[in-house]
């Protein structure tokens, strides 16, 4: 989905610094990529990416936890059981905060709408775009999904439709937030 946003952001003749983890997609022509594999990596790249801009959109969340020792070489078996000692991950969307807009997803599995309007006001969005990952035509690893787009005037379903027309709305409703703002 992220890769789709800065797809059809740059076709809009947007700046797009797109900032990822690992991923089988190569960074949209034009853009401005930033690979990183951890939560501390990516808050780095979101500080130095963030300056001067007019809009923050954050498709994916960055893990919840993470293990507090990472180990360098495999982890043999021993027959033992294994424990992981995992730490939280700092909350990227709720501690960026700046003069840009703030977009975020809410990827759900029970009580959408009331979970995602939550989210919203916790984090002081803008715009969460909320989606059921429980669908079989919606969420990860697929192709299509099906969204609401939530901000203070209320809420939007759209109807299931490709990531990329999904993107093209989003981009629609940044558009129409950011004039708004100005």
């Amino acid at each position: 989905m992220g890769y789709a946003i800065a797809q059809a952001l740059l076709r809009r003749g947007a700046r797009v610094k797109l900032i990822s983890a690992p991923s089988a997609l190569l960074p949209p022509s034009g853009s401005e990529f930033f690979p990183v594999e951890t939560a501390q990596e990516m808050a780095e790249a979101m500080d130095k990416a963030l300056k001067g801009a007019s809009a923050l959109v954050m498709a994916a969340a960055v893990a919840d936890y993470r293990p507090i020792e990472v180990s360098s070489r495999k982890i043999k078996k021993n027959g033992e059981n294994l424990c992981l000692e995992l730490v939280p991950n700092p909350d990227l969307l709720a501690s960026f905060r700046g003069d840009y807009l703030r977009v975020g997803f809410a990827a759900e599995s029970e009580e959408l709408l009331p979970n995602a309007e939550k989210k919203r006001l916790r984090k002081n969005l803008d715009l969460i775009v909320a989606n059921d990952i429980t669908r079989s035509d919606s969420g990860f690893d697929r192709d299509t999904n099906k969204v609401f787009f939530l901000d203070a005037g209320g809420s939007e379903e759209l109807p299931v439709l490709t990531k990329q027309e999904v993107a093209e709305r989003l981009v629609d409703r940044l558009t129409s937030l950011l004039r708004a703002k100005a």
